[in-house]
C-alpha cells in the first residue's frame, strides 16, 4: 500500500509530459481464447486495496464511491469499479483489509475489523456483483454463477497484536490469507523493509504460521526478509502465498522474491502472485523512487509548514528527473522469471491495484487484465498454462491449506 502519494506522482507525470507506448489490445482470436479460459478458471487477484483507498480518501462514505460507474472520475481516481472489472473478466479478488504500519496493538485490530466490515458493506451495496467467498469451493461456485467471489486478507500482522485467539477471531470473520508484516518489523517478524531483530521469524512467529495452518488461513510471505521468508517454508505445512510481489533476480527491491526462495516452493506447493507496480518492477524506477523520496525529505527540511513549496520543488524536480517508463512487458517478464525458476505451477496475479500512486502501461486498471493475457499468449503460453496463472494455482493452493487445517 503506497497510495498516499497518488495525486501528487500523477500531476507530476502530466507536467513533465511523461508518455507511454500503448501495447496492442488482444486480438479476436485471443480475446476469444482469454474469454474461454476464464469461463473455466476465475482469474483470481491477490491483491486490490480499495477498501483503504474509499477509506483513506472518501472518509469510508460508499455513497461518494459509485462503484457502478466510471471511478477514474473521482478525486483522486480509482483503478477499479463495477464496469472495469467485468471487462478484465475478473472472477475472484482477494480484497486486503490494510492498515498502516504505524498503527500499533489494539488500534491496528480495530482497523482491520473496520475495514473488513467496509469490504462487507461494499459487497452489499452490489450483491448482483459480489459475493463473499471462505473456500476454495465458494470461489468457484460465485465464478460460475457470474458473480465476483469476494475474499478478505489482512495486510499486517501486527493487527493480531501478538494473540493467537485475535488470529482465530479474524478466520471466524472470513479472512483467507494474512500478510505477517508490512513496512517494518514488529515483535515477531522481520520485515524486508526494515532493521531486522529476529533473524526472520522469532519463536511465537513460528507458533503463528503453526496455527494459520491448524485454522485455514494462507500464510503470505509479501513484504517480509528473506530469512523470514525461508523460516516460513520450514514450518508451514501448508502451500503458502506472496500475494503481490515480484522477481528479484529482475528487479532487486528486497520486497521481491529471490530465486534462492523461488526454488523452495515446488516442495511447498506456493504461489508467487505477481506484483504490478513499476518500483518493484524496474531497478531503474526503484531508483527513481528512492531519489525522489531523497528529494521529498530535503523539501520538507528546508520548507518547514508549506507543503505548497514541497509539491512545487517535486514538480521541478520531476520535470529534470522523469520516471524511466514501464508497460506490460516487464510484468510479462516477472511471471516469465518465476515460472522458469518455479515452475508454472507455482506463479499467479497480484496486482496491488488502488494501492499504488502509479502503474506501468496498458496496465492502469482492473480492465487490463486481458491485455496481459494475450501478451504472454505471444510469447507461447498455453490455455492451460494460462489456467494457472489465472486462479488455478491459487486454487490449489488454497484447497491443500483447507486439507491441512481438516487434519487439525
Amino acid at each position: 500500500m503506497i497510495r498516499h502519494a497518488a495525486l501528487l506522482v500523477a500531476t507530476l507525470a502530466m507536467l513533465t509530459g511523461e508518455a507511454f507506448a500503448q501495447p496492442a489490445p488482444p486480438t479476436r482470436a485471443e480475446a476469444a481464447r482469454i474469454d474461454r479460459i476464464l469461463k473455466r478458471t476465475p482469474l483470481i487477484d491477490g491483491h486490490n486495496d480499495l477498501p483503504w483507498a474509499i477509506a483513506d480518501d472518501f472518509g469510508g462514505d460508499l455513497s461518494r464511491v459509485d462503484l457502478s460507474g466510471d471511478t477514474t472520475k473521482l478525486t483522486p481516481p480509482l483503478h477499479t469499479d463495477i464496469p472495469r472489472l467485468r471487462a478484465g473478466r475478473v472472477g475472484a479478488q482477494f480484497w486486503s483489509v490494510y492498515v498502516p504500519a504505524s498503527l500499533k496493538g489494539a488500534d491496528a485490530t480495530a482497523k482491520v475489523f473496520g475495514q473488513i466490515d467496509l469490504t462487507r458493506r461494499i459487497v452489499a451495496t452490489h450483491p448482483d456483483v459480489f459475493e463473499i467467498a471462505d473456500s476454495a469451493d465458494d470461489i468457484v461456485r460465485i465464478h460460475r454463477r457470474g458473480k465476483i467471489a469476494s475474499m478478505f486478507g489482512i495486510e499486517g500482522g501486527e493487527a493480531i497484536n501478538g494473540n493467537l485467539g485475535l488470529l482465530r477471531e479474524f478466520r471466524r470473520a472470513g479472512v483467507l490469507y494474512m500478510t505477517l508484516t508490512h513496512s517494518t518489523t514488529i515483535a515477531w517478524v522481520d520485515s524486508a523493509t526494515d532493521a531486522p531483530k529476529h533473524g526472520g521469524l522469532s519463536p511465537f512467529g513460528e507458533e503463528v504460521i503453526r496455527e494459520m495452518n491448524r485454522v485455514g488461513m494462507l500464510v503470505d510471505l509479501s513484504h517480509v526478509s528473506q530469512a523470514a521468508m525461508e523460516d516460513a517454508l520450514r514450518v508451514s505445512t501448508a502451500p503458502v502465498i506472496f500475494s503481490h510481489s515480484s522477481a528479484r533476480a529482475i528487479a532487486g527491491h528486497p520486497r521481491n522474491v529471490p530465486d534462492d526462495v523461488l526454488r523452495l516452493l515446488p516442495e511447498n506447493g506456493g504461489v508467487v502472485m505477481v506484483n504490478f507496480y513499476p518500483v518493484f518492477l524496474s531497478n531503474a524506477v526503484w531508483d527513481w523512487s528512492s531519489r525522489r523520496a531523497a528529494e521529498e525529505a530535503r523539501l520538507k527540511s528546508r520548507n518547514p509548514g508549506d507543503p505548497d513549496a514541497v509539491k512545487a520543488g517535486l514538480v521541478a524536480w520531476a520535470a529534470a528527473n522523469p520516471r524511466p517508463t514501464t508497460d506490460i512487458a516487464l510484468v510479462a517478464d516477472h511471471i516469465d522469471h518465476i515460472r522458469k525458476v518455479a515452475g508454472v505451477d507455482h506463479v499467479g496475479i497480484g496486482s496491488d491495484f488502488d494501492g499504488v500512486p502509479f502503474l506501468p502501461s496498458g496496465l492502469e486498471g482492473v480492465e487490463t487484465y486481458p491485455a496481459l493475457f494475450a501478451a504472454l499468449m505471444r510469447r507461447g503460453w498455453s490455455d492451460a498454462d494460462l489456467a494457472k496463472l489465472a486462479g488455478g494455482n491459487v486454487l490449489r493452493a488454497l484447497r491443500r491449506a483447507e486439507a491441512v487445517a481438516a487434519r487439525g
